[in-house]
């Protein structure tokens, strides 16, 4: 823990969420923490799903059960399950409880697979999904949904990782936050047949050389715990990650208190766990020297990242 006070003042980055709404078609929508829904119109996917958002206190005393009327409410707000439209896949990217504890429910619900490592497939399990609804991807395998292709590269949590580890057996709610360990996490590459190109860095971390290759116009950048970081750190994240791919636009996800529900105003994580102040520095001149749009996405709104990108 550290000792500064409070948290960073989102108004201060006011001017930041500015992500093109999305006109009809195809959209991506923010949902707080890394859970992010793509949408032609035909066929969503969804990475996470995480809508329960327990408060500090019950993740630090108690033990985690999704919440199904917070999941419900979101997924009828998205148009999903319950006579919706059909979710084709939930992507967790890795396996702790800020990601991957309301995955296997947001599945069920809607009729979509779980699609992940064997420690997603073990949280799935545990929650009544049965294996023909589970599909643990094979790394660098190409993984076909409607017009999206879907590409999982192995990637690392950001330092420190409170729960690491696997996964080896069905997590079953009510379960503490450390029985949801880190698992596999992965860089998502996806691509659409209309020539969309996205990278989802759900966490800061990174493997060495892992996306050398890889291109992607735009990236969904996680940044939580980055303000914690050294500077050299934070430069050659962006480097293994946004330039890496080649990428034109950044749109910063993992930056909210997940311990606060969406029904109320996001907020920043406090002092105490992140430093979105020193995040927003490093990256912003990252970004002016390199000529990349950086953006915050807005709650529940349909976005077109790719909109202005020639």
């Amino acid at each position: 823990m550290r000792m500064k006070l409070g948290r960073p003042d989102l108004a201060a980055y006011a001017d930041r969420f500015d992500v093109p709404p999305a006109a009809e078609g195809f959209s991506v929508t923010f949902l707080g923490v890394a859970s992010l829904l793509f949408d032609d119109g035909d066929t969503a996917v969804l990475t996470d799903g995480f809508f329960s958002r327990p408060s500090l206190l019950r993740v630090a005393l108690g033990r985690l059960t999704p919440d199904d009327a917070r999941i419900n409410s979101a997924l009828a707000r998205l148009g999903l399950g319950h006579g919706g439209r059909r979710l084709a896949a939930v992507i967790p990217v890795h396996t702790h409880f800020d990601h991957v504890m309301d995955s296997a429910t947001a599945a069920l619900r809607t009729g979509a697979v779980l699609a992940g490592g064997h420690s997603a497939a073990n949280v799935g399990r545990g929650a009544g999904l049965t294996d023909d609804r589970i599909h643990v991807v094979t790394p660098h395998e190409p993984m076909s949904l409607g017009a999206f292709t879907l590409t999982f590269v192995e990637s690392e949590h950001c330092p420190p990782d409170r729960f690491p580890g696997t996964i080896t057996d069905p997590v079953v709610p009510p379960a503490r936050a450390s029985a949801y360990r880190c698992g596999e996490a992965w860089s998502v590459l996806v691509a659409h047949a209309s020539g969309r190109t996205a990278l989802v860095q759900g966490s800061a971390g990174y493997r060495p050389g892992a996306l050398d290759g890889r291109r992607a116009d735009v990236v969904y950048l996680g940044i939580g715990q980055l303000g914690v970081q050294d500077e050299d750190y934070i430069r050659t994240y962006w480097a293994q990650t946004v330039r890496a791919v080649g990428a034109r636009r950044v749109v910063l996800v993992h930056w909210d208190d997940f311990f606060r529900p969406l029904d109320r105003p996001l907020r920043a994580l406090p002092y105490a766990g992140d430093d979105l102040d020193v995040t927003m520095g490093v990256l912003t001149r990252l970004a002016h020297d390199e000529r990349v749009a950086l953006h915050l996405p807005t709650l529940w709104r349909r976005e077109d990242p790719w909109a202005g990108l020639r």
